[in-house]
């Protein structure tokens, strides 16, 4: 289902606000670059200003009303004057840009504008690439193009300079929960997912990840030790957290999901149960906020950020997790 302006403009308020201003000054450029993240809203805001130029009854001189015929048929992909083209396969081919320009070589079929996407365009092959680019030297009239790409490093710089390049920003946290959830994600993993990266793919694929959900076990576990049986904690170190966490990439994601537990502990001392991130630990968490002290919560979170910092200037995982164990029985910052 596609997302009408005010959806839009909560994910992207200055994407939205270029375009409304080219939508009130009558400066539609005849070539777009949509860049970003995935999930980002690229696709959607094509679509949308798609209805904003074929709209029958504009709000405000830039807003699509979405329930004239022509917004209608655009949300249902049917327009007659608009075209989306994605990769066949694995690559968007010669022929499928030679057919658009067959299609835009005609008349529109019920006015005089013609609009066009052409979804991950870093795809295209060399030889449809060339074909876009005389497209784009000799724009025909009432011609609008939209090309969208996650790899905008992929794109020929001539076509690039042919083209008004928008960049989509990450997501927010909270509009990141939001769209893994309307991609079918767990509304209890979400908010996690969302806290620990803003790359919508890396959360959709730690999502379906057996990897990640027994990560999140572990870290747990690892605090639990160190919570009720502390001369235990070394041999779930070596138990555990070792033979998961693996290389220096899993190992600070490790600790950053520690960082989270440190931090649902501090929501909840603070009363603002509402923010926690662990949701399906939270009964077990609010006894274990009860039996610490907020001082030492932060000084153990600035430990994991301590050991973080270590981990990146290459210290030794091994001995970096045991001195980390070690600074967090004792509740002080790393020396």
């Amino acid at each position: 289902m596609t997302k009408n302006w005010e959806q839009l403009e909560e994910l992207q308020p200055t994407v939205l606000r270029m375009l409304k201003n080219s939508m009130l000054k009558d400066r539609v450029a005849h070539a777009y670059l949509y860049e970003g993240m995935r999930g980002t809203g690229k696709k959607d805001v094509g679509i949308l200003l798609a209805k904003s130029l074929f709209c029958q009854q504009l709000v405000s001189g830039f807003k699509p009303c979405e329930a004239c015929t022509n917004c209608k048929r655009i949300n249902h992909g049917n327009h007659p004057d608009i075209h989306v083209v994605e990769p066949d396969g694995l690559s968007i081919k010669k022929a499928q840009i030679q057919a658009l320009q067959e299609e835009f070589s005609k008349t529109g079929v019920e006015s005089r504008k013609k609009l066009y996407l052409i979804v991950h365009a870093d795809r295209m092959t060399t030889n449809a690439a060339n074909s876009l680019l005389k497209f784009l030297e000799e724009p025909h009239p009432g011609t609008v193009a939209i090309l969208i790409t996650e790899q905008v490093q992929q794109i020929l710089p001539t076509i690039l300079s042919r083209c008004q390049i928008i960049g989509f920003t990450p997501l927010s946290p909270k509009n990141m929960e939001r769209q893994l959830i309307d991609h079918g994600v767990n509304p209890q993993t979400a908010p996690m997912l969302a806290q620990l990266t803003n790359n919508f793919d890396e959360a959709l694929e730690f999502s379906q990840n057996d990897w990640f959900a027994q990560a999140q076990k572990i870290v747990v576990k690892l605090y639990e030790v160190l919570k009720r049986h502390p001369l235990e904690a070394m041999v779930s170190l070596q138990v555990n957290w070792h033979t998961h966490f693996k290389d220096k990439e899993q190992i600070d994601r490790g600790l950053d999901l520690l960082l989270l537990v440190f931090k649902d502990l501090l929501y909840i001392q603070l009363g603002k149960k509402e923010q926690i991130i662990f949701l399906s630990e939270s009964s077990r968490l609010e006894q274990y906020a009860l039996q610490t002290s907020g001082r030492r919560l932060t000084e153990q979170m600035a430990a994991v950020l301590e050991a973080k910092r270590k981990l990146h200037a290459n210290m030794n995982a091994q001995l970096l997790m045991e001195e980390l164990v070690l600074k967090l029985q004792e509740g002080s910052s790393l020396v």
